[in-house]
Order: structure tokens, then C-alpha cells, then sequence
């Protein structure tokens, strides 16, 4: 599908006070781990965040905004997304230095295991779960990402963000009404940066806490896959992997998406799959686990977009 030239519609003047790129009907799938996916209609990658709030001043209200980072549980559909994707590069949203003896400000682009290698060389404990976590800064602080019982809520004490008008705001932890895998900040609100705090601690103990963390990584998760890390939130009191186990569907097959065989709550493209195959895979599991033991699954990775004509999922929504 290609959508309708937004920068053309607008007017290139209405764009001239910007310094990043705006790239029109930019193929996605390249920049997903699960390389599948239509194109954006618009994508805009910021200089830097002065940049970001100019864009957002000068784009009309009722354009959609969606922020991503690197694509890491992300599931576009074939038929991309409408309007605006709005991309940070290390370039303009990398930047990461000490506050202080025990704080790290860190940009919204850095990738959470760069973070967690920062801190060690900080001799800052508490940021080994981050040696686990594929993606960036701005999605953790989105999704309170977290690993090994630790959650980004515990680590972060203030974030500074770019809302939907072009101000920039200085949101504190509790400003985030963080739970888990969840954050209550609108959709479209842009997250640059925050800063975190840390423990200090021994380098040798730190870094032993990321060997282990790393070692389980490689030993239990398909990440030499095409994958988007957990596919589904963990229910109250259980695992999502042993109630998908317990249902039949390691290793299950819709078109070319598969559940892996190592870990079965990791949904893989095995080389061919469209979007649609992978949600209709995903939307399979959830009813057979609701068949089997009434246990409704969350998504945990984010499914956006449009379908192409004559796609859909609906007859599995009742059963899920």
C-alpha cells in the first residue's frame, strides 16, 4: 500500500523550520526484529529534541503520532501505519553521562543493555536486568520494561518528554503511575531522556550479575531469530510460557510465524511470514489457552496498523 505524500499535502513551507528527515512512505519492516510490516506514511527521525518540538508544533492535531524506538516488540501490519512515525537516532537522542555520583541521564535511543554496560563502568548496581532487554530507553520508560524482578519504575527518578503541542515536560516516576509492563502517559507523548539512579556498588560483582543474566538470555531465548521477545504478558501468579506449554502450542504454525520451541511465549518468523500470519498465530494461542485453562493472555508486544483489504482477526476475538 502507499499512502498519500502528507509532506505534499501540507506543504513543504509548513516543514521549514525542520532539521531532521522526513521520509515519505518508508517501508518498516527493516527497522522491526520481526522484519514484517507496511510502510509509514510519513517518518520523521528528529536532529535532536528541540527539533522533535519544533515538528510537533507545526503538524496539524489530527495527524496520528507514534513514536518507536528500535523496533524490538514491535508488530506493524502489511499495510503500514497512517501518519506520523516518529523515529530517535542515536545521533540527536544518545547521549549518556553521570549526574552526580549514583545518577545516569540517558537518552531516549540508547539501547538498554548500553545502559546496562554504562552503569557497570559507573560502578552502579541495579541495571544488570537491563543486559536482557532488547530495545531502547524510550520504550522501557513506555512499557516499564523489566527482567529478573527488577522493573524500570525501580531505576528511573525523572523523564523529560515532548507532548503532542511541542512542550517539553519534566515528568517525575510517580507522574508515570507505572504497573506492570504499563505506564499510563498518552500514546503519542515522546519521551527523550530521563534520568536513573543506581546503587553503588563493586565492579566485580556487577559485572557477574550480567554474565548471569546474559548467560540465561542466550541459553533460553531464540535471539538469533526473527522475533519480538515476549509475545505475552506474564497472567497474575503464573507464566505466560507454561499456560501456552500447557495448551499445545510450543512450536504451533501459522504460515510462516511460529512459536519457538525453545521458549513457546516467543513468537518467530521463520523467514516468510506476513504480519498477518504472526498476529493470527498469536490470537490462535490465546484462544487455545483460554480453552484450555480460562486464562485470558495480554499481548506484550505491540500490534499496530492497517490491515490489508480483506484481512482481519475477528473470528478469533470471541474465542480470546
Amino acid at each position: 500500500m502507499s499512502f498519500p505524500n502528507l509532506v505534499e499535502q501540507l506543504g513543504r513551507e509548513c516543514f521549514s523550520c525542520v532539521r531532521g528527515r522526513l521520509l515519505s512512505n518508508q517501508p518498516l519492516a527493516p527497522v522491526t526484529w520481526l522484519r514484517v510490516g507496511g510502510p509509514a506514511q510519513l517518518l520523521f527521525q528528529p536532529a535532536d529534541e528541540a527539533d522533535l518540538a519544533a515538528f510537533m508544533k507545526v503538524l496539524p492535531n489530527d495527524i496520528p503520532v507514534l513514536p518507536v524506538g528500535l523496533g524490538s516488540n514491535l508488530l506493524i501490519r502489511d499495510d503500514g501505519i497512517e501518519g506520523v512515525v516518529i523515529r530517535l537516532t542515536g545521533k540527536g537522542f544518545g547521549q549518556l553521562e553521570p549526574v552526580g555520583e549514583t545518577r545516569l541521564r540517558v537518552g531516549a535511543a540508547v539501547p538498554d543493555k548500553r545502559l546496562a554496560q554504562a552503569a557497570l563502568q559507573a560502578k552502579l548496581s541495579g541495571f544488570s536486568f537491563y543486559a536482557a532487554i532488547p530495545g531502547a530507553v524510550g520504550g522501557a520508560l513506555r512499557m516499564n520494561a523489566g527482567a529478573h524482578g527488577t522493573e524500570t519504575c525501580e531505576r528511573v527518578v525523572e523523564l523529560t518528554a515532548i507532548d503532542r503541542s511541542g512542550q517539553v515536560l519534566r515528568l517525575s516516576r510517580a507522574d508515570m503511575n507505572y504497573a506492570y509492563r504499563h505506564s499510563e502517559q498518552p500514546a503519542d507523548l515522546i519521551f527523550t531522556s530521563a534520568v536513573f539512579q543506581g546503587v553503588p556498588g563493586k565492579a566485580e560483582v556487577i559485572a557477574e550479575e550480567m554474565d548471569v543474566v546474559v548467560a540465561h538470555r542466550e541459553r533460553a531465548q531464540p535471539i538469533r531469530e526473527k522475533t519480538g521477545g515476549s509475545t505475552f504478558k506474564n497472567p497474575p501468579d503464573n507464566s505466560a510460557w507454561k499456560v501456552i506449554d500447557a495448551a499445545g502450542c510450543r512450536g504451533l504454525t501459522v504460515g510462516g510465524a511460529q512459536m519457538s520451541e525453545m521458549h513457546c511465549n516467543f513468537m518467530i518468523n521463520t523467514g516468510e511470514a506476513s504480519a498477518l500470519d504472526l498476529e493470527m498465530l498469536g490470537e490462535t494461542v490465546r484462544a487455545k489457552v483460554v480453552e484450555n485453562s480460562g486464562i485470558r493472555l495480554e499481548w506484550e508486544i505491540k500490534r499496530l496498523g492497517v490491515f490489508r483489504p480483506g484481512e482481519t482477526i475477528e473470528p478469533f476475538l470471541g474465542r480470546a
